[in-house]
């Protein structure tokens, strides 16, 4: 049975006090749910990874990297590597988030080797994939999607492939306050999930958790998740505020 998660995704906000607070403030309203069976994750900045890990319990929260470096180590300055994440106690890494893609350059060859080093680090990848504006209006969102996975992710053996998490966001619903319907999202969810199941098996594709990322808040959410392939959320602006992620959490 696939998991149900919500990641957060705090992006490039918050100092280290401010994190750690953040970070102990949604730990303890997650301690509180009934429900145990939801996952929770948030992504934070490198220089919060230390100190956020050393301080959640993870069996009540996972930390995730929202980036890692192509390269496994050297001269590469500025950048950090899989395996640095994974020393500070790190479960999870974003990778290829649309932010990276656009802003960043970040194509799907670079993004294979990330997932790869990830991988052999212990990492698990949330890979995001998902269509521009443009290319949503001239149809070809499918064809962006079944490129994104095809060159990014199904090289990977199926015992790789089965600690992958992918996150579908459509890229002009990020921070644009427009939302994929419900219809919209199920339709891109079941489509990944048929393409998973095309390229491995059909229970890896029933296994493989697709979260929706694309303006997710407390006033969606609940008719985002009802859907059947739509296995949770990747969070932005609203997992900046413990209220509104414990509340999208509620949602299912």
């Amino acid at each position: 049975m696939r998991k149900r998660i919500v990641a957060g995704n705090w992006k490039m906000n918050k100092t280290l006090k401010e994190g750690i607070e953040l970070a102990k403030e949604i730990e303890l309203q997650v301690e509180k749910q009934k429900d145990k069976s939801i996952g929770v994750i948030i992504g934070i900045p490198f220089i919060h990874l230390p100190e956020v890990s050393k301080i959640v319990n993870h069996k009540i929260i996972s930390i995730a990297a929202q980036n890692c470096s192509s390269e496994p180590k050297g001269a590469f300055t500025g950048e950090v590597s899989a395996e640095m994440i994974k020393s500070t106690g790190t479960e999870y890494v974003i990778i290829g988030h649309s932010e990276r893609r656009s802003y960043f350059n970040e194509d799907n060859k670079t993004l294979n080797k990330k997932v790869k080093l990830a991988l052999e680090n212990n990492l698990n990848p949330i890979f995001c994939i998902g269509e521009l504006l443009d290319e949503r209006k001239h149809g070809k969102q499918f064809d962006v999607v079944n490129k994104q996975l095809n060159e990014g992710l199904f090289d990977l053996a199926d015992e790789e492939f089965s600690k992958i998490i992918i996150a579908y966001e459509p890229v002009w619903a990020i921070g644009t306050g427009e939302t994929a319907t419900p219809q919209q999202a199920q339709e891109m969810h079941e489509y990944i999930r048929k393409l998973v199941s095309d390229n491995y098996n059909a229970e890896t594709a029933d296994n493989t958790t697709i979260l929706y990322g694309g303006s997710c808040k407390p006033s969606n959410a609940q008719e985002l998740f009802a859907n059947p392939d739509v296995d949770g959320g990747l969070i932005g602006g609203a997992s900046l505020k413990a209220d509104d992620f414990i509340e999208i959490i509620n949602s299912f």
